[in-house]
């Protein structure tokens, strides 16, 4: 039964499911995600405390400050995975290790300055993202270890879970700690 909380802290509104075929009605659904995702992570944090920014979301898990610091960072690194599928046959990409990011100093900061961060990217990402065609959305990177195909339509997708899968860890903090 902990391993069952646990799960559900982690993943709160599940692991990414991603249609194996993608409709023009999936992407515009989650280009819309995106789109609106700064201004719903802001809203959601703007009236909280230093003390309530430095709660984790779950046991042994990241806080809101680094939540919001990740999301800036995870979304940067999508863009680039974008261009770079843009400009390049099939390039292999590079991970990052993310939960080492979290402990860099930077994840201390305001985290207006991942607010803004995240304002100027998702309007550029979006921008490029509408003008992508159905041939553009088809070409892929290669993740090093897997060796697996992602094709830019399912990188939007994962990247429209992933911003409702952190908001949603925010959100249900809020809830738990009745902080609304």
């Amino acid at each position: 039964m902990e391993n069952e909380s646990l799960e559900r802290l982690k993943y709160p509104i599940g692991k990414a499911q991603i249609p194996e075929i993608i409709s023009d009605s999936d992407i515009n659904k989650w280009i819309s995600i995106l789109e609106s995702f700064p201004r719903k992570i802001r809203l959601i944090t703007q009236n909280l405390s230093e003390e309530q920014l430095d709660t984790p979301y779950r046991p042994d898990g990241w806080t809101i400050r680094q939540v919001v610091h990740h999301v800036v960072d995870s979304h940067y690194n999508s863009y680039i995975r974008f261009k770079w599928t843009l400009t390049e046959d099939r390039p292999v990409i590079k991970d990052y290790r993310e939960e080492k990011w979290a402990e860099l100093i930077d994840y201390e900061a305001p985290i207006e300055l991942s607010l803004k961060a995240l304002e100027s990217l998702h309007v550029k990402l979006v921008y490029l993202l509408k003008k992508l065609t159905p041939e553009d959305l088809k070409r892929v990177f290669i993740r090093p270890g897997s060796l697996e195909e992602v094709s830019l339509e399912k990188n939007i997708g994962i990247y429209a879970w992933h911003s409702k899968h952190h908001y949603s860890h925010i959100a249900n903090l809020l809830m738990d700690k009745d902080w609304l």
